[in-house]
């Protein structure tokens, strides 16, 4: 069975980006990203009202990394602290050495490639330091950003599920992508 160690917590690293652990300084970012209707308009979970609702959420981060059940990512350029966004692993199957990848970025860094070079080194690290032999991502059909974001880093479609969760009064849709561990990565 798959097993995690997140300790020491792994930093990775890209030609512009750094990925470190989301820290309590990051209150504000994670505020300002959480509590944005339209950022949080495909991910069915409430709305963060309020800087205590944000720190709970990093705890709730903490936690799966002190655990080994899963890890999120602070995404920020190099040289700079502030946080663009989060990225990590999630749900994983740990009998099925599977896992599930979640990416979301502040506002005003959507549409620079921030989002697909932070898959790529996640996914990557995924495979070769997790161990995972593939990774999902569930996503809403109407975000055409995030559907372009996994087929540029080679996921597949695997299957559009009608209505099948339940959030704020509404059935929603939600679309699989996948990708399966190559030799190449």
């Amino acid at each position: 069975m798959l097993e995690f160690n997140f300790t020491p917590f792994p930093i990775l690293e890209t030609e512009r980006l750094i990925l470190r652990r989301v820290d309590n300084n990051d209150v504000g970012e994670i505020f300002s990203m959480r509590s944005n209707a339209e950022t949080m308009k495909y991910i069915p979970r409430p709305l963060v009202t309020n800087n205590e609702e944000a720190l709970a959420h990093i705890a709730l981060l903490d936690s799966g990394i002190e655990k080994n059940e899963a890890i999120n990512w602070a995404i920020t350029f190099k040289g700079e602290n502030k946080l663009l966004g989060i990225i990590g692993f999630y749900r994983t199957k740990f009998e099925d050495f599977r896992s599930e990848i979640g990416y979301m970025l502040l506002s005003e860094n959507h549409g620079k490639g921030i989002a697909s070079e932070a898959v790529e080194i996640a996914m990557k690290y995924g495979f070769n330091e997790m161990n995972l032999h593939s990774i999902e991502a569930v996503i809403d059909p109407r975000n055409s950003a995030s559907e372009r974001v996994l087929q540029k880093n080679g996921f597949i479609k695997e299957g559009h599920f009608k209505e099948n969760a339940f959030f704020n009064g509404e059935f929603l849709d939600s679309v699989i992508y996948s990708k399966i561990k190559k030799a190449d990565l």
